[in-house]
């Protein structure tokens, strides 16, 4: 099953009238898997949204092939245009109308009804405000009133940039479950994010960018696998737990209130008897954790550097 959205040697660079070159993508490949939530991560000026804006047209790419929903960009997008939904950067609405209104205009030209601009509203967490102007909509509101513009066609494929940009805790969490709800109906649900958190509990697959490229990507759990297999020690005595294991010839060193034994040395059974022979009792012997925050800054600090 081909992907939804498929990248090859992706390649955008910009001139300037001073003649200078700024490379934004530089040779990417990725593939977004169709059905679920991707996950599209990196530091500002990593090259994501100009990334989105090539998959939607919106910029003509150096070099490289671009497919959406099997259909090359830019000539063959005309094609599935009507099945894809998204938002790019700050969703634009007429100030002066309500959401309501924005969207029964939007929905008119693709011949939507009054009835599918309700049912989007209440999706949205909008059917209590569709009436007021968008010119008193907060950031995050407006954010939400963009996404419902997106899924008026009901689309297989929703772009998103940032959609969780200026919600509260609890807009963030209304995001979250919708986007879970749309992925979980079969849809493919694009997302590029800084909210690592969110990222981690909402996608499936993810792929993280730095400096035009893409240095990791896939499911979740396998972007989070990680060769250090560490163990995570705590005992009443840091100091003296540290001397201990460090003269039994262990791999170990210390991380704010635990210290941290590097398990290819080592077994759990070998670390707690050395320390019972020094009168120190494990209180927690487990394996490190990673978590999506650690790969990416791991992944995306030489860009930062």
């Amino acid at each position: 099953m081909a992907g939804a959205i498929e990248i090859e040697g992706l390649r955008k660079e910009y001139r300037s009238a001073r003649r200078r070159h700024t490379l934004a993508v530089d040779d990417l490949d990725l593939d977004v898997p169709a059905g679920g939530v991707f996950g599209f991560l990196g530091p500002n000026g990593s090259g994501k949204t100009t990334t989105l804006r090539c998959v939607m047209g919106l910029v003509r790419p150096s070099a490289g092939r671009v497919r959406v929903l099997g259909a090359p960009v830019p000539h063959g997008l005309r094609s599935v245009v009507g099945r894809i939904g998204s938002v790019i950067e700050t969703p634009a609405m007429f100030p002066t109308m309500s959401g309501r209104e924005n969207l029964v205009l939007l929905g008119a030209l693709d011949g939507i009804g009054s009835r599918r601009v309700d049912e989007v509203l209440a999706l949205v967490g909008l059917a209590e405000r569709g009436h007021d102007l968008v010119r008193r909509y907060s950031l995050g509101m407006r954010q939400r009133l963009g996404i419902g513009a997106a899924l008026l066609r009901d689309p297989e494929l929703l772009i998103l940039d940032e959609p969780a940009n200026g919600l509260d805790p609890a807009g963030i969490r209304e995001i979250r479950e919708l986007l879970r709800l749309l992925g979980t109906e079969g849809r493919t649900v694009l997302v590029s994010s800084h909210i690592l958190s969110e990222v981690e509990h909402t996608c499936d697959s993810v792929a993280i960018m730095r400096k035009g490229r893409c240095v990791a990507a896939g499911r979740v759990e396998d972007v989070l696998a990680d060769d250090d297999e560490s163990l995570i020690v705590e005992v009443d005595d840091l100091d003296a737990g540290l001397n201990a294991l460090r003269d039994a010839g262990l791999d170990a060193h210390r991380d704010g209130d635990a210290l941290v034994v590097a398990r290819a040395a080592t077994d759990p059974a070998r670390i707690t008897k050395v320390l019972a022979a020094h009168d120190l009792w494990v209180t927690a012997l487990r394996p490190r954790e990673h978590n999506l925050e650690d790969q990416f800054l791991a992944l995306t600090e030489e860009s930062n550097a």
